[in-house]
C-alpha cells in the first residue's frame, strides 16, 4: 500500500516517477498522518506536463479531491466490483472513522488481473521496426554486424526491442532493411521466431522515415515505428489508445531529460556586468526517443525510393495541417543505444 501513496508536496517530476516505477495508473493522495485528501491519475501527470507545468513543485492543484472510498469492514467484494466497473477508477482507498487510509484495493486485485506492468492486453496492430541504418556511431561493432545485432548482455539490440512489444501480446512485426541485410535475415531465420516477421527490403539507405512508403500497402489503421537503438518499457496499449482518442495523426513519444551543466553559469546585465553566478544549474527538456504512432494517410505524403528522415515528415504533415501530438513518459522507461556513452549505461540497466 505504501509504495501508492504520494503527499501534496510532491513533484510533479517525482510524480511521474512514481507511476513508471509501481506500474499503476492511480496514486492516493494523503497528508503527514496518512489522512485521504485526494487521488492523483497518470492522467492528470501527462495533462500537466503537456501544458508546460512539469517543473512545478507540487501536485497539490493537479489531484482529484473528492475521490471515492470506502470505510473499514463496511463493504463487501461485489460492492466494490460494482464501483469499479460503474465509475471505470484504478484504486478505491479504505480509510477508518477519520478518514486515515488504511489499505487501497485496486482493479487489477480485486480482478485477479496481473498488473498492468504485465500488459496483458493485446494490441492488434503492426509494429514497423526501422533497421536499415549503417550505426555509424556504433563503430567498430557496426563495420562487423548490423545495428540490431550489436551485443548488449548476450542478446542483440532488436531482441531487447521486440521482447519490450511481446509484453502487449503484438504478433506482427515489419522490418525494414538495407545494411547488411542478409546478416540480420539469417539471424531471425536461424532463431526460428514464433512471431509474425516480415521484411522490407530499401533498395538504397532512405532515411529514417523513408521506408515507410513501402508499406503503402501493408497497413490499414494506425502503427507504432520504432528506431533500433532504443529500448522501450511503457504500456504500448495506452499509447494507441492516446493516439485514437486524441485523433492525432502522428503522436511522438518523448522523454523528460535533465542536463545539468557542470560549471557556474553567468548572468550579464546590459552593461556586460556580472549580475549572478549560477552553480550548475539544471536544465530540463523533452526528447523525442524515436517512437512514433503513424495513420497510414502520411505514408501517402513521403516521396517514392527517395531518401527521407523523420523530422522531414513531421514538418511535412505540419505544413499539411495534420494533428501531431506528443505522449510523455519518464526518462526511466527508455534506454538509448545508440552512441557509446549509452551504451555503456545500457549494459549496465539491463543486467
Amino acid at each position: 500500500m505504501k509504495n501508492l501513496l504520494i503527499k501534496p508536496n510532491s513533484s510533479i517530476k517525482n510524480a511521474f516517477k512514481k507511476f513508471t516505477q509501481e506500474g499503476e495508473k492511480c496514486l492516493v493522495v494523503v497528508d503527514n498522518k496518512n489522512k485521504l485528501l485526494g487521488t492523483l491519475s497518470d492522467g492528470d501527470i501527462r495533462k500537466a506536463v503537456l501544458r508546460g507545468e512539469f517543473n512545478k513543485d507540487k501536485i497539490s492543484g493537479f489531484y482529484y479531491k473528492n475521490p471515492t472510498f470506502v470505510k473499514k469492514e463496511n463493504y463487501t467484494i461485489e460492492q466494490i466490483k460494482n464501483i469499479f466497473e460503474k465509475k471505470r477508477i484504478d484504486v478505491i482507498p479504505v480509510v477508518s472513522a477519520n478518514k486515515t487510509v488504511i489499505d487501497i484495493l485496486t482493479f487489477e486485485n480485486i480482478f485477479k488481473k496481473k498488473k498492468i506492468r504485465k500488459y496483458n492486453k493485446k494490441i492488434s496492430t503492426t509494429v514497423v521496426i526501422m533497421a536499415g541504418g549503417k550505426g555509424t556511431r556504433l563503430e567498430p561493432f557496426t563495420n562487423v554486424l548490423p545495428k540490431p545485432l550489436v551485443p548488449i548482455n548476450e542478446k542483440p539490440v532488436i531482441e531487447h526491442i521486440i521482447e519490450k512489444f511481446d509484453k502487449n501480446n503484438v504478433s506482427n512485426y515489419l522490418i525494414t532493411l538495407n545494411y547488411k541485410s542478409k546478416v540480420l535475415r539469417a539471424f531471425f531465420q536461424e532463431m526460428k521466431s514464433k512471431r509474425k516477421l516480415s521484411f522490407i527490403e530499401e533498395p538504397k539507405p532512405l532515411g529514417t522515415a523513408g521506408g515507410l512508403r513501402l508499406i503503402l500497402n501493408k497497413v490499414k489503421k494506425p502503427f507504432l515505428v520504432t528506431s533500433c537503438d532504443t529500448i522501450i518499457n511503457i504500456n504500448f496499449d495506452d499509447l494507441m489508445n492516446y493516439h485514437i482518442s486524441r485523433g492525432n495523426d502522428l503522436t511522438l513519444v518523448v522523454s523528460s531529460k535533465e542536463y545539468i551543466i557542470p560549471y557556474g553559469t553567468c548572468t550579464l546585465n546590459k552593461k556586460g556586468d556580472l549580475q549572478k553566478i549560477v552553480e550548475k544549474p539544471k536544465l530540463d527538456f523533452f526528447v523525442n526517443i524515436g517512437l512514433y504512432v503513424i495513420n497510414p494517410n502520411l505514408v501517402k505524403l513521403l516521396p517514392k525510393n527517395k531518401p527521407y528522415d523523420m523530422p522531414d515528415l513531421i514538418q511535412l504533415a505540419k505544413n499539411k495541417r495534420k494533428k501531431i501530438g506528443v505522449y510523455p513518459i519518464d526518462e526511466e522507461s527508455w534506454i538509448d543505444v545508440g552512441q557509446w556513452s549509452e551504451y555503456r549505461k545500457a549494459v549496465d540497466r539491463l543486467i
